[in-house]
């Protein structure tokens, strides 16, 4: 390993410090790098002799050239929400430093002690009293200059650090953080100038995955700032110390380096060997990741380290703490392989609702459910029992993921017993949306309604957990009993689209336009929680307090009308009796708004801020439309077709809000079950079995239902499974990072059955565009948002593209304010299908992999009618902050 150099003599000056007389306690005097530069130091890590000029000297400059006093105004008058004006506040502060000159005082004690590092060539960076905190990276906001020689060149470059305080993005970012101008100085790095042959970034934790035993590092021939600004592509390594080995490795081709100039750096060409070359070999990442783990043992906390390889030996240029690390994943699955070989297995039907692994309790009680309620529902609704039998035929996960499984016998029956159960399903023999109506819902409400009825409180442990058990199975039924409206739906639409594209004119608007505009659950979901914020707008002090708290308000504000405020609490609370059963996804891990309000709060937050558009007033303008639709078109379709024609129209039009309705439904039970379950979670807590309540689905159905029975048999103690449940957990992280085969065996002879799943798979092309199904046509460019759940609702923008895994009826709202849709999961008729056409809006569907190629920010062209997402080059013009997306 390479050795700490030494440090220039101490200064007892307030102006100046040695890197060996600060640490990090001394933020406030030398800022957040200096600190940790310092910290490093003096705890004998290699890093390059420098001195720092303090806070203090940055205060006299302002002070004694007199420019104090407007910065402040102008700093304050700041806007992040206006780029425009943040960036002529940032220009009229850097004129103000230009035109100011450098103490002398200041001036004389920088050069003498610059002449002490015995090194023609300085380092001189920024580094600020609000940066490099264990809560907010700061990191290339302010200004860095490498390879400074020469007295003025250095003078010039301490004063162009201070005023790169008060740079554009500076401003911005201090102004989010809610970080004022009068909390912030800064203090200026002079350091030896390190003569890197490559240079890196290293973090001491995966930033991807979270994982604390892998190191990741980022190399690059030449300076640092090549890999810091992403100038070039770099070699990327992850290393695992506890075995000692480099377990991935990338090599880049390297085209471009930094070097030292005459005046600064410049950028040079790679040529021959080297482009392709390894920058570190195996023994030197190992080296390197061993001063990476000293140092996260000194901090006590994962860090971000900016290292240079120096001859033979490395140098540490800074480390910061990991901003943002996510909580920690296991490996990210690549071993397919099926629990049973002649078996096929897909992700379809009710599997569309669960595009995650799934948590174990509640994989064990799809596995033990989902087959049996599908079979009692289909021979329920036909009268017969040999439709579907349960030979053959499971409901595994693999790798955390759903799949039904049929073994070869099973489906050779599925396929024959199909062709005859079809065609009865869709003249409403078995099944369909009269069976929905008058049979399945209903039966669903009343168990629903029992289990809701009980006393959990004095309710046994088991009895627990049969409850929630008895209310997933019957959702599973009603599930089934949806499935059937679905062909009934997607013949009427199909044929009737298929009669008006024949009819058409040039000019008339498309098939899907007559069936827009009709009311369904999710729509008048959406339309309550609207009028909920119109009322409270009706009261400012009511709708002031509501749109300032960040989680739904069940106390009184002091300032808010009694009567007011009872009236709109009781109206909040129907409509989450009504409405709040609606899943995200249907793993009974997850919240739903019944049981969580805090769900809706952004959405209802929205509305109040007056965004997003009146659900009536919206459904008016499709009805309109829709009206004066088929006026056109019935206008001219010749007379013998004219009685067909209206006939599928009708009949599409009735059916068309059906499929929404039976859909938003699914959820009815999952309050009540999820209330059974965490009951019997803090039972447990009580006992210390778990940490806490919702540490109930991580557990295993036998391993609950054996701690069930303890606690019904009086044990007071139970061993601890915090550990157990942690593993889970991290297992199922390093689970969701990958994207689940559509069809297992991947090499079966059955791939023609691919084309019938919700998504298309993968299918992302070398420039790194998508290819999914045309949910809803039109064409619009905007920035993506990434959403994993409702967890991030509160981070989406109006006008940005919603990218999802899949979304269900409690996504509805979001649609409001989205450019356009994309999704790995879903086809044309899907809910996010449907409302996306709806809201007018571009949607693609099914592409597989959306939510793990795009990411937040990107810049992309939605094309719902060729079903393509194309990345776009980033010149600015994208609103990307509460504007609307550009139409392309």
């Amino acid at each position: 390993m390479s050795q700490a150099a030494p440090s220039p003599t101490p200064h007892p000056s307030p102006l100046l410090r040695s890197f060996h007389e600060v640490s990090r306690a001394d933020i406030a005097e030398v800022g957040g790098k200096a600190a940790n530069l310092g910290e490093l130091a003096r705890a004998g890590f290699p890093v390059p002799p420098g001195l720092v000029l303090t806070t203090e000297a940055y205060r006299i400059f302002v002070r004694e050239s007199g420019i104090g006093t407007r910065l402040q105004e102008l700093a304050s008058a700041a806007d992040p929400e206006d780029p425009e004006a943040t960036g002529r506040t940032a220009e009229a502060i850097a004129a103000l430093f230009a035109g100011a000159q450098i103490p002398e005082e200041v001036r004389e004690q920088v050069l003498a002690a610059s002449a002490q590092l015995g090194s023609p060539a300085l380092a001189v960076r920024s580094s600020a009293t609000a940066e490099d905190l264990e809560d907010a990276s700061f990191a290339g906001q302010q200004e860095t200059f490498l390879h400074v020689e020469g007295e003025e060149a250095l003078l010039a470059a301490v004063r162009d650090c201070w005023a790169s305080l008060w740079s554009a993005r500076a401003l911005a970012y201090r102004a989010q953080r809610g970080i004022g101008p009068e909390e912030v100085a800064l203090a200026v790095v002079v350091q030896e100038m390190a003569r890197a042959d490559a240079a890196g970034v290293m973090f001491t934790a995966s930033p991807t995955t979270g994982r604390r035993d892998e190191t990741v590092i980022s190399a690059a021939w030449g300076l640092g700032e090549a890999v810091v600004s992403g100038l070039v592509d770099t070699d990327d390594l992850v290393v695992d110390l506890s075995r000692g080995l480099v377990t991935s490795r990338s090599t880049a081709e390297k085209g471009l380096e930094v070097v030292p100039a005459v005046r600064g750096t410049e950028v040079w060409e790679i040529h021959g060997p080297r482009r392709r070359a390894e920058v570190l070999s195996d023994a030197q990442a190992l080296d390197l990741a061993a001063w990476g783990a000293r140092i996260t043992a000194h901090y006590g906390a994962p860090q971000d380290i900016e290292w240079a390889l120096v001859g033979t030996g490395f140098v540490i240029t800074q480390a910061r703490p990991v901003v943002a690390l996510p909580p920690e994943a296991g490996p990210a699955p690549h071993d397919w392989s099926v629990p049973r070989p002649r078996s096929l297995y897909f992700r379809g039907s009710i599997v569309e609702q669960m595009p995650d692994p799934l948590t174990p309790l509640f994989a064990d009680l799809t596995d033990a459910h989902v087959v049996d309620a599908m079979i009692e529902t289909v021979s329920d609704a036909s009268g017969r029992d040999d439709v579907f039998r349960r030979e053959g035929v499971h409901f595994p996960t693999i790798n955390g993921y759903a799949y039904y499984g049929y073994d070869r016998t099973a489906l050779a029956m599925l396929t024959l017993r199909t062709t005859k159960f079809v065609p009865r399903l869709v003249t409403s023999g078995i099944g369909g949306p009269v069976y929905w109506a008058e049979t399945a819902l209903p039966r669903y409400r009343a168990v629903v309604a029992e289990e809701s009825a009980r006393d959990l409180a004095g309710t046994d442990a088991r009895l627990l957990l049969e409850s929630a058990e008895r209310l997933v199975h019957a959702g599973f039924a009603y599930y089934t009993a949806v499935q059937t409206v679905i062909p009934p739906v997607v013949i009427a639409e199909t044929s009737f689209t298929a009669l008006c594209r024949r009819v058409r004119r040039d000019g008339d608007p498309r098939p899907e336009v007559l069936l827009l505009g009709f009311d369904s659950e999710p729509i008048r979901a959406e339309t309550s929680l609207f009028d909920l914020a119109a009322r409270a707008r009706e009261h400012p002090a009511l709708a002031e307090a509501l749109a300032a708290s960040d989680q739904p308000v069940r106390e009184r504000p002091a300032d808010v009308d009694p009567a007011a405020w009872q009236e709109w609490l009781d109206g909040f609370d129907r409509h989450l009796a009504t409405y709040g059963h609606a899943t995200y996804t249907l793993d009974i891990a997850q919240p739903v708004a019944a049981d969580t309000p805090a769900l809706l709060w952004d959405v209802l937050r929205m509305y109040l801020r007056g965004e997003g558009t009146d659900p009536r007033r919206r459904r008016a303008a499709a009805e309109q439309e829709r009206v004066a639709a088929e006026a056109r078109i019935i206008g001219h379709v010749p007379t013998p077709l004219r009685s067909v024609f209206t006939r599928l129209l009708r009949r599409a039009q009735h059916l068309a809000p059906i499929r929404e309705d039976a859909l938003a439904g699914v959820g009815l039970g999952w309050p009540a079950a999820r209330r059974a379950l965490l009951e019997l979670g803090r039972r447990l807590v009580a006992t210390g079995a778990i940490a806490e309540a919702a540490d109930v689905f991580w557990l295993r159905r036998a391993e609950l239902e054996d701690l069930a029975g303890s606690l019904d048999a009086g044990t007071a103690l139970l061993p601890s499974r915090t550990g157990l449940v942690e593993q889970r957990r991290v297992l199922w992280r390093g689970q969701r990072l990958t994207t689940p085969p559509q069809l297992l065996p991947q090499r079966s002879a059955l791939r023609f059955v691919d084309r019938w799943m919700p998504s298309v798979g993968e299918q992302t092309a070398a420039d790194g565009s998508l290819r999914g199904i045309g949910g809803s046509g039109g064409v619009v460019t905007a920035r993506v948002r990434v959403l994993a759940g409702p967890e991030e609702f509160r981070e989406f923008r109006r006008g940005e593209i919603l990218v999802a895994a899949i979304t269900t009826p409690a996504w509805t709202p979001l649609f409001a304010m989205a450019a356009g849709v994309v999704t790995d999961v879903g086809g044309p008729l899907s809910h996010s299908s449907i409302v996306a056409r709806e809201y007018g809006v571009p949607a693609v569907l099914g592409t597989g992999s959306a939510t793990r190629t795009l990411r937040t920010g990107q810049l992309v062209t939605v094309d719902g009618g060729a079903g393509t997402v194309r990345p776009v080059e980033d010149d600015g013009s994208a609103t990307g902050e509460d504007g609307e997306g550009a139409p392309a």
